[in-house]
């Protein structure tokens, strides 16, 4: 399927690749123009490395478009002049010009540096990226500006000219860590170009299935999800579905299980990749980190338990996950689920805490109004899930002892749960120790609904009813996670008002768990509906449906395609 995509909004790149190319604003010291970067590290807020400017030949900068696609893209001139880019391998930029040059400007930091490698070559030395790029030229010829001064090059600029005769440049961009090694053939630009669409197409064949009114939008969410991937490098030890490569370049411990979920059914072993990375880095204590890049870990915060729940959900839709996949996970996620209990319940009664709402993952939430530590509902009923996942696969494994721990666990915390947080009509969050009552109107509590049939029938129908109530969370889009008629709502306040994909979908499975899937299906027409209008956004306006914050997002990606599939599609 071919179809074009904005660069000021989603990144160009491929699987398994740190590179991407994008549009980017004016920023300090930084013109907005088209980019050349890396998605290494994490930190570097988009990675720019090579701003691109197409000169005619006079060497005057010429105003262009750019025409993306899943395999290259086209920067076009009123006057005819074009240029091609494509990423033809996980390290390679290719570039190709007819009638024009390119200049390609690197803004160096400190021992940043620029010197001739080869008669044709030239490296850009990064300790910016921590990498270094070769800079070749294939036809054609390069020029290079490189003043020096005392310990670094001050700027570096290369311009690419096309052969005389021909009125054709053509030249590569390689990124390296360590060692270059001269390529002694290149494949032509038109092979390269064929290889990356064969390779997403095929990729998008894969894909989950939804309506034909969407196509459009799932072959874009099937796009940022490809090219999201990363390699398995540095911490990353799988190859690993980053949230994005504009500038959410990680992979955080709640996000990578809505991707897993989305591949499960079509590339069970990727899925598993997926799921499993987290648990790949856990601390002895049990912890696993917030999120991870090639780079390091960060451990100041962690994301809720969903594990169990996700894992649960794989079983049901792949035989991929036999009995060596489960003797993989029950170590980790039964140190995950002790560790809740372990170091996260400050006073003692049973029920685990939330620190910071960052450990929620609702960073924001109207839960944590009141201060923190937080006992909240939706913690519990995770680790409720999660222990009976751990009793079943107990079972499965021939630990019979464990099984029925894990089952007690289970029960205990449940009743627990009712009683603790189940005040005459509705869930309640509050503060560990003092159980003050926390302010707003949120839906992370109504994240309970994930037991189903497990709650009693009065908390069941009282939790069904607040999810219909369109004067409350319910919008023409899907589900504020505020209420609208909050005081603490507003349209672009995180997760004090917008729409998320996270919060939809535990949400539906959790109404259709409770019986009522005509609930779950008139949301996921809506919210599917939003994002086929809107893209896919980290988060979305509940009452306009305009796309907020970063907007080609993988999760959401992933969850549109599930829900998509699971409750719209008719060919399930």
């Amino acid at each position: 399927m071919n179809f074009n995509f904005d660069l000021n909004i989603v990144p160009f790149s491929r699987r398994e690749s740190f590179l991407a190319v994008s549009i980017l604003p004016q920023a300090q010291g930084r013109q907005e123009g088209l980019y050349l970067r890396t998605v290494r590290g994490g930190d570097d807020k988009f990675g720019e490395a090579f701003h691109i400017d197409m000169r005619d030949n006079d060497g005057h900068s010429v105003a262009f478009q750019t025409i993306a696609c899943p395999e290259k893209i086209r920067l076009v001139s009123e006057s005819g002049l074009m240029a091609e880019i494509c990423i033809s391998d996980s390290h390679t930029f290719r570039i190709r010009t007819q009638g024009c040059s390119i200049r390609l400007t690197f803004r160096t930091a400190a021992y940043d540096y620029a010197y001739q490698a080869a008669s044709r070559s030239w490296e850009v030395n990064s300790f910016t990226h921590e990498c270094r790029f070769m800079l070749t030229a294939l036809v054609g010829d390069i020029q290079m500006e490189v003043p020096w001064d005392k310990i670094k090059s001050t700027y570096v600029i290369a311009d690419f000219l096309p052969d005389g005769e021909s009125g054709i440049c053509e030249f590569a961009i390689e990124e390296f860590r360590t060692v270059w090694e001269p390529r002694e053939i290149w494949e032509s630009f038109d092979d390269v170009v064929k290889q990356v669409k064969d390779e997403f197409e095929q990729w998008l064949d894969r894909t989950l299935t939804l309506p034909e009114r969407w196509q459009a939008s799932r072959a874009l969410a099937a796009y940022i999800t490809w090219s999201c991937l990363v390699p398995a490098e540095g911490c990353l030890t799988r190859p690993a579905m980053y949230m994005s490569k504009n500038w959410m370049t990680n992979i955080w411990s709640w996000d990578h299980c809505f991707n897993a979920m989305a591949l499960v059914r079509n590339d069970p072993k990727l899925a598993w990749d997926q799921f499993m990375i987290f648990f790949d880095r856990q601390d002895e204590s049990g912890l696993i980190p917030d999120f991870i890049n090639d780079k390091y870990e960060l451990w100041n915060c962690n994301k809720p338990p969903i594990h169990g729940w996700t894992l649960s959900w794989m079983m049901a839709r792949t035989d991929y996950i036999k009995e060596a996949q489960l003797r993989e996970v029950y170590g980790p996620l039964s140190k995950w689920t002790k560790w809740w209990f372990r170091y996260r319940d400050g006073d003692g009664d049973g029920i685990p805490q939330y620190n910071h709402g960052n450990d929620s993952g609702w960073d924001n939430s109207t839960a944590f109004n009141n201060g923190i530590p937080v006992e909240s509902p939706d913690l519990a009923a995770f680790l409720i899930l999660q222990a009976e996942l751990l009793a079943e696969i107990a079972g499965l494994l021939g630990y019979a002892e464990e099984a029925t721990e894990w089952r007690w666990l289970a029960e205990g915390t449940l009743e627990k749960m009712i009683h603790h947080f189940w005040k005459e009509d509705r869930f309640t969050a509050c503060r560990s120790g003092t159980h003050e009552q926390s302010d707003g109107d949120s839906l992370l509590l109504f994240v309970p609904i994930l037991l189903g049939k497990r709650l009693p029938e009065p908390v069941r129908t009282a939790l069904l009813a607040g999810l219909r109530d369109e004067d409350r969370f319910l919008t023409r889009n899907g589900w504020a996670t505020e209420s609208v008629n909050s005081p603490y709502y507003l349209p672009d306040g995180y997760w004090r008002g917008p729409i998320w994909a996270p919060s939809t979908m535990l949400l539906l499975e959790g109404v259709v768990a409770a019986g009522d899937r005509e609930l779950a299906e008139l949301v996921a027409q809506r919210f599917c509906t939003m994002l086929d209008r809107s893209g896919m956004a980290e988060n979305f306006d509940a009452l306009t449906g305009q796309g907020l914050r970063d907007r080609a997002f993988t999760w959401t990606s992933s969850v549109f395609l599930i829900l998509g599939h699971e409750y719209t599609n008719t060919t399930t």
